[in-house]
Parts: C-alpha cells; sequence; structure tokens
C-alpha cells in the first residue's frame, strides 16, 4: 500500500484524478444547497436554494453501462499494442547480451595463439571486448533523449576507450555504425581462420538486426489519433461518471461516498492508460545503462581468460581440427591448410591421329570406244528408246 504514494504512474494521474473529484465534489455541494441535506444529527434540511429553475445534477447510469464494452475494449488495444513495442525492445536487448558473450566466448576459443605472445593476445582480446562495449553503449544513446545522456556517454567513450577512437564514435552521424563498424576490424585482426571468422560476424549481422529494430520502434510510435481518441473518450467518461452515481450513492451520507468513488474509479482507468503511455516508449523505462554495464563487465571478464587456466592442460589439436590451424603466419611463409588431400594427376594416354581416306579416283577414256554410256533417255518405249540403247 506504502507504494502506491511512491508510484511514478501515480504521481502522474494527480491532475486527471483531482479534475474528476472537484466534479464528484461539487455535485454533492450543488445537490445539498438545491435538494436539501442532512445534518451530522440525522436531521434532513431542506434545500439552501430554493428555486425551481435549479435541477439536482444527476444523470442515468444506462449510457455509461452502454459505453463501458467500447471503451474496455480500447484501454484493452491500447495496452496490448504498448506491451507488444515494450517486449520487443527487452527481446532485442535480451539478443545483445546473449550476442555479446557469444562473440567475446568465440573469439577467446578460436584464438591461434601459435606465435604470439600472452601480452599480444591479451590486448587483441580486449579491444574485442571494448569495441564490443562501445557499440551497445552508442546504442543506448542513440535510443535515448540526447539531453539525459550525451554529457555521460562522452565521459565513458573517453575513460574507456583511446581517445581517437571516442572521438571518432562520437563525431560519427549515426554511432552505432561506427562503432560496430570498429567491433569488425578489431575481429579481423585476430589470427584465426576465416571460417570461424565468418562465424563471429554472425553476432554482428543480429546486432545491425537488433539496431533496426530498436529504430523501427523509436520512430514508429502508436498513430497519434488512436490515443487522442482514447483519452478523450476516456476523460468524457469520468468528467460525466458523477453525475450518474450520485443517486445510486444514496445509502451514503448526503451521497458523500460519490467523492471517494469517482477517486478510485479514475486512478484506475487512467493508470491503465497512463501506462500504455510509458510502455509505449519502452526506451525510456528499460534499464539500458545497467544491461550496458552488465555487458562491459562480462565481456572484460571473459577476455581474461585463457585456454587450459582451469587446471587441465589443452589437447594437441585433433586431425578433424588441423583445417583451421594456419602454420607460418609469423615466419612470413604462405598459410598451409593442412588435411587437405593433394591434387590427383589423372594421365592421359595420346593416341596418333588416322590419317584421312585417299579420295576415290576416277578412270580416264582415252577412245570414244571407252566413253562410258549415256544416261538412259527419259523417253519410255519406241524407236528412240531402241536406237538410244544400240549406242553409236
Amino acid at each position: 500500500v506504502t507504494a502506491i504514494f511512491k508510484s511514478g504512474v501515480y504521481r502522474n494521474l494527480l491532475r486527471e484524478v483531482a479534475a474528476t473529484v472537484a466534479v464528484a465534489s461539487f455535485i454533492v455541494v450543488w445537490n445539498a444547497y438545491v435538494g436539501g441535506y442532512t445534518d451530522f444529527n440525522g436531521i434532513p434540511h431542506e434545500a439552501v436554494i430554493n428555486v425551481g429553475f435549479l435541477p439536482k445534477l444527476t444523470l442515468p447510469l444506462t449510457p455509461f453501462t452502454l459505453a463501458s464494452p467500447s471503451l474496455g475494449l480500447l484501454l484493452v488495444f491500447r495496452t496490448n499494442t504498448s506491451y507488444g513495442r515494450w517486449d520487443e525492445a527487452r527481446k532485442n536487448w535480451g539478443s545483445n547480451i546473449n550476442r555479446t558473450r557469444d562473440l567475446n566466448r568465440m573469439a577467446n576459443a578460436y584464438y591461434d595463439s601459435t606465435g604470439v605472445s600472452d601480452e599480444q593476445r591479451e590486448d587483441d582480446l580486449k579491444t574485442v571486448a571494448l569495441c564490443t562495449w562501445a557499440f551497445v553503449r552508442a546504442m543506448k544513446r542513440h535510443l535515448s533523449p540526447e539531453e539525459e545522456d550525451e554529457a555521460a556517454f562522452k565521459a565513458e567513450l573517453y575513460e574507456k576507450l583511446p581517445q581517437r577512437q571516442a572521438e571518432m564514435i562520437i563525431a560519427a552521424a549515426h554511432r552505432p555504425n561506427r562503432a560496430l563498424q570498429d567491433l569488425s576490424n578489431s575481429i579481423e585482426d585476430l589470427p584465426m581462420h576465416f571460417m570461424r571468422k565468418n562465424q563471429i560476424h554472425g553476432d554482428l549481422t543480429q546486432f545491425e538486426d537488433n539496431l533496426g529494430s530498436s529504430e523501427r520502434l523509436l520512430t514508429s510510435p502508436v498513430p497519434v489519433f488512436y490515443t487522442r481518441h482514447l483519452a478523450r473518450f476516456l476523460a468524457v467518461w469520468l468528467l460525466l461518471l458523477p453525475f450518474a452515481l450520485y443517486d445510486p450513492m444514496k445509502f451514503t451520507w448526503n451521497s458523500i461516498g460519490l467523492i471517494p468513488a469517482t477517486a478510485i474509479i479514475s486512478v484506475f482507468l487512467f493508470g491503465i492508460e497512463e501506462l500504455a503511455t510509458q510502455l509505449e516508449e519502452p526506451f525510456t523505462i528499460l534499464p539500458m545503462q545497467a544491461f550496458c554495464d552488465k555487458i562491459y563487465n562480462w565481456c572484460m571478464e571473459i577476455s581474461t581468460w585463457s585456454p587450459g587456466d582451469y587446471g587441465r592442460p589443452m589437447k594437441p589439436i585433433k586431425a578433424q581440427h588441423e583445417f583451421f590451424a594456419q602454420v607460418g603466419i609469423e615466419s612470413g611463409e604462405a598459410p598451409v591448410a593442412h588435411n587437405v588431400p593433394p591434387p590427383v594427376v589423372v594421365e592421359q594416354t595420346v593416341v596418333a591421329a588416322t590419317p584421312p581416306p585417299p579420295p576415290p579416283v576416277t578412270p580416264s577414256y582415252q577412245s570414244s570406244f571407252d566413253q562410258p554410256p549415256p544416261p538412259p533417255s527419259s523417253t519410255n518405249g519406241g524407236l528412240g528408246n531402241y536406237l538410244d540403247q544400240l549406242g553409236p
């Protein structure tokens, strides 16, 4: 009960509830003056202002009963829509938390320490952790009002990042994009196989998706005409409700129960609308600074871990993992991909080409008797055909 007076929701309802309570108080006093009242001893008295053209202020309760379902549906739709926005924003930040831990875990586990000093390894992983934090911190600043977070954002970046990197992020038009680019570069600098780098870059793609989803929530609020219609409907309904509750409250002294009843109903109904209003802008109520601080602590802790530091020595690289080990990087030699079979050389037998056959020889004729017979005539039967067959 004591938390009611500390709630920010109820404190924001002071003006609305005060207006409805003032209307209810005015109705009680007015009706007592023009319709009579009962004193503290239970003795009834006539109206103080006994004028016929000044009636008591009352309304039938039926119109409010008929309008209640419509008002309830509007409040439910408004609350569900706003809660859906808050839930999506919370899931985006929950995904950020999970992906930051996953990214730094893979960077630590996949790091190839062959020929790399412990100091260099620690510096590389620390850079990845700081760039990871810089992205989520820039995202938090991107989604917050400038007057609330700009000074703290700059102070944190100069405190935890190198000065040049902090200046580049602050000067960027889209700071989360710049921080994400720095994170990409830090991953590319790690000594590991490119397939493992591609797997880590998948988390960065998820960061981009979470950022885009959050920007959509920030720039696309619930339509104004919907919220205004609901606010007007609710205000008119609650301001006129005391007129309808006066007669049902006659069992109390001079219908004085109308005032607390109106106050309670107003607090709860206006409170539902206020909850929806606050949930509509989820980035003003989500503890994003706490998220960023936790991400920083967790990522920096992961960067300090090393293989075998839990007391069990690491085993040699297995055959199925040798493909991901790059040898000769420090010596300047070309990387060697192990466990890759050599190319198969197929011997080809050269077959001698067969010469083409000679062209056919056409016989030559030396005399008229050696001439070939003429082709048969196309004329069928008769003397001509017979002479043609005799020849010359």
